[in-house]
């Protein structure tokens, strides 16, 4: 399982982000979630899509430096309690969050997808696949 989340690195200056993704849109890559962290220095951006390969390609041509990080999809009810029974699957199981971001959808609108990067994606993974949360796959984001 497990879906793969790209991270960018760009100085924290105006005009800096539009760059990157004056990359990403030329080369035809669509963002299917985004979150972006600051520092002084820099920004981290961290994108969800669905042709890693060829964004991570594209992105390294362009001379973007950028890693590769598992991280954990899930769907959700979008209902009050839908990240609250995901954040219990956590606690009860030890799995600390480090942080999360939403991700967007075309394909349901009774449904909330939600990027979670934990301490252990695989033990988070058959956690919530045991108490009935769907994990999605790089292949659902495909089709999302």
């Amino acid at each position: 399982m497990g879906v793969k989340q790209v991270s960018i690195f760009l100085e924290n200056k105006p005009g800096k982000m539009c760059e990157m993704t004056d990359v990403l849109a030329a080369n035809k890559i669509n963002m299917r979630a985004l979150s972006l962290a600051e520092t002084d220095g820099f920004g981290i951006v961290r994108i969800i899509v669905d042709d890693v390969y060829e964004t991570t390609t594209v992105l390294k041509d362009a001379g973007y430096i950028n890693k590769l990080t598992s991280v954990v999809v899930v769907e959700m009810p979008d209902q009050p309690g839908g990240l609250n029974r995901i954040l219990k699957v956590f606690a009860e199981n030890a799995i600390n969050l480090e942080y999360l971001y939403a991700l967007s959808s075309e394909s349901s609108l009774d449904k909330a997808y939600t990027v979670f990067r934990v301490s252990d994606h695989k033990t988070a993974e058959a956690a919530l696949t045991r108490a009935g949360i769907r994990v999605l796959t790089q292949e659902d984001i495909a089709k999302l």
